[in-house]
């Protein structure tokens, strides 16, 4: 009984074998008879190569979907390499539409090794040219490559993933590809590839030949970073640690580090991708680590200044020659980025203080910017006369000056840290030679920052405050504001405020909390609102707001100050046909300030001297409450056609 089941069971087996066999002839009869009667007849289309373009991207069109209909795509088609040979004759053709039909079937058949370079420099060239992204667009050339991305080796094909990835990058610059990719998985597949590049310790001698492929894979996800689709795939795929992560392994990496701030300078002004990256622990001490490192290195970061090999090959220069940024543009972004850390957050700006040495990082950039935009005055003060043109402006030293003070701004309002601030000469020194040598006209927001930032360290009376030690040249900085509210009388001057833009200056000042400071700023600003044509600029600049701010903290306190602001607003409305739309959101809090001072109670109650509270009495009877009750008169009747107060 054994032996013939035996025998049944070695009977089936050979049938089963032979049925195998059998199927595998009849395929291999039904794929030859495709090959002759559907394949070979376009092959020998496509071998005449005198036809027009036109023709033969007709047959490569047919040949695709040939190969598609007979189940002919990848690597078991057996006359595969008469095929590939084929295609690889028309390479060489110059057609970038060709190009595109010959990339996409090469790709499709799975192809590998130096097939699979070849093919990823080809689409890398057709991509670079945005005059194919409408026939790359129509086309499935980005699924193939996306594959290529997906399925191949990150070490045995290096060099291959790095022209596909710079192909990427290029047709993310169309907004249709753009948003085909990331709906396709894209942005997961970057950051899976980044975290497998991150895997690849520092000893391996696949290191430094990731790089490269890393300075692609962070350019395109710049690109993806501004498309608010892949933004929401980026929040939940944990892109923030592994940005960190790569700059942590990469810091000697100027152009890998150069792509990730810039990555993370974009995503730090959302608050969700800003928290993330506070969360990050590390981050702080990487970024002062990069500023300390790259902040006097002024030549290009550019990798066209140096030889760049893969796997023993040159990598295309084309690929890198287009990330032309500089040492400045990491340092700027790197400060940017610090910036948006510690505008609303407390620890943050703690956490940067508490970094051993950022106190003296930030000095050690700001004198070296300081001296970089001094011999730039130079430079173009010498060549003046001499036919050539200014800098554009913001240079390039004064926004990384612009975003650094911002950073001081914002690390001076935690009062552990604006303390310690405060006390930093050589940091306030730096400072207050910023609004000497700094006119308004040449860089308004960077004289605008620092006078904020004195401002903001002037609260802090500390030991061996440096702010107190300034005094006498920020005195003669003051003592210049009260002359133009002397000189803004004369419509010439007012004129010259407006175009150079000493007005913001004017408006920053009123947040300075010091009454010899507010009171010439307000005094040049009612001056200016003689002019009707030169109102405007109150509520652009935010001025509104502050002088609301200021009636409401000296108040009863400086009823002349006061009372300098009831006329500058007085003469703002003097057209107003709607408080709201004239004050905006300061208009409640104007309203109820107004009802409040003008009760005769609340104008003697901050001064306990007779003699103080008689002169107070006058000077609130005689000039603040008769401006006061007609600006709250205009605001409750919501109109007035009066005139012009006298100017300051």
């Amino acid at each position: 009984m054994g032996s013939i089941m035996y025998d049944v069971c070695s009977a089936m087996k050979e049938l089963r074998q032979s049925l195998k066999d059998e199927t595998r002839i009849n395929e291999w009869e039904e794929e030859d008879f495709f090959w002759h009667t559907k394949i070979l007849p376009i092959l020998h289309e496509l071998e005449k190569r005198e036809d027009s373009i036109e023709q033969l991207c007709l047959a490569c069109t047919k040949l695709y979907q040939a190969l598609d209909e007979g189940n002919m795509l990848g690597k078991r088609f057996k006359r595969r390499n008469i095929l590939l040979k084929t295609l690889y004759k028309l390479v060489d053709i110059d057609s970038d539409p060709l190009s595109v039909k010959l990339a996409k079937i090469i790709l499709a058949m799975k192809v590998d090794g130096n097939d699979l370079l070849g093919v990823c420099k080809l689409a890398f060239k057709i991509c670079r040219n945005r005059k194919n992204d409408f026939i790359i667009q129509n086309d499935t050339l980005l699924d193939y490559l996306l594959q290529v991305l997906w399925n191949e080796d990150l070490q045995t094909n290096n060099e291959a993933l790095v022209y596909c990835t710079a192909a990427i990058k290029f047709m993310s610059e169309n907004d249709a590809l753009l948003y085909k990719m990331v709906s396709k998985g894209a942005v997961e597949m970057f950051l899976e590839l980044m975290k497998q590049i991150n895997n690849i310790k520092e000893h391996d001698t696949y290191f430094s030949k990731l790089g490269h492929l890393l300075v692609q894979v962070t350019a395109t996800l710049r690109i993806l970073a501004d498309c608010p689709l892949a933004l929401h795939r980026l929040s939940g795929s944990g892109a923030i640690p592994e940005l960190c992560v790569a700059l942590e392994q990469r810091g000697s990496d100027k152009d890998v580090c150069i792509w990730i701030v810039r990555v993370l300078s974009k995503l730090s002004t959302y608050n969700d991708f800003c928290a993330a990256l506070a969360d990050c622990s590390r981050c702080y001490v990487l970024f002062l680590a990069l500023l300390n490192k790259y902040q006097k290195q002024q030549v290009s970061a550019s990798p066209a200044d140096k030889q760049l090999k893969v796997d023993g090959s040159h990598v295309l220069e084309e690929i890198l020659c287009y990330f032309t940024y500089t040492v400045k543009d990491l340092v700027i972004r790197v400060i940017f980025i610090l910036g948006n850390l510690t505008a609303k957050s407390d620890q943050s700006r703690e956490q940067v203080f508490k970094e051993k040495g950022s106190v003296n990082t930030l000095t050690s950039l700001f004198q070296t910017y300081y001296e970089l935009d001094m011999n730039a005055l130079t430079w173009h003060r010498d060549k003046k006369g001499k036919g050539k043109k200014d800098e554009k402006y913001p240079s390039k030293a004064e926004d990384v000056l612009i975003k650094l003070i911002r950073v001081l701004a914002n690390l001076s309002i935690h009062p552990r840290v604006g303390a310690a601030l405060a006390a930093a000469h050589p940091l306030v020194g730096l400072l207050v030679t910023v609004l000497e040598y700094k006119s308004v006209d040449a860089c308004e927001e960077l004289v605008i920052n620092a006078a904020t930032t004195i401002n903001n360290l002037s609260y802090y009376q500390v030991e061996n405050s440096a702010v107190q030690d300034e005094k006498l040249r920020i005195a003669e900085i003051v003592e210049a504001v009260r002359v133009f509210g002397n000189l803004s009388q004369h419509h010439e001057i007012r004129d010259f405020i407006m175009q150079k833009k000493i007005y913001k200056f004017m408006i920053a000042l009123l947040d300075s909390k010091n009454r010899e400071v507010c009171f010439p700023a307000c005094g040049v600003l009612l001056n200016l609102t003689v002019d009707e044509n030169k109102r405007a600029f109150l509520m652009e600049e935010g001025g509104i707001g502050k002088l609301v701010d200021c009636l409401q903290d000296f108040g009863p306190a400086d009823w002349q100050l006061s009372c300098l602001i009831c006329k500058t607003l007085w003469n703002y409305s003097e057209d107003m046909t709607s408080a709201a739309s004239c004050f905006g959101e300061d208009t409640n809090m104007l309203q109820l300030l107004l009802t409040a001072f003008l009760d005769e109670e609340v104008e003697l109650e901050c001064s306990l001297d007779r003699d103080i509270k008689d002169c107070q009495r006058v000077y609130w009877e005689r000039e603040f409450k008769p401006v006061a009750e007609k600006l709250l008169d205009r605001i409750q009747s919501h109109h007035s056609s009066a005139e012009s107060i006298t100017p300051f």
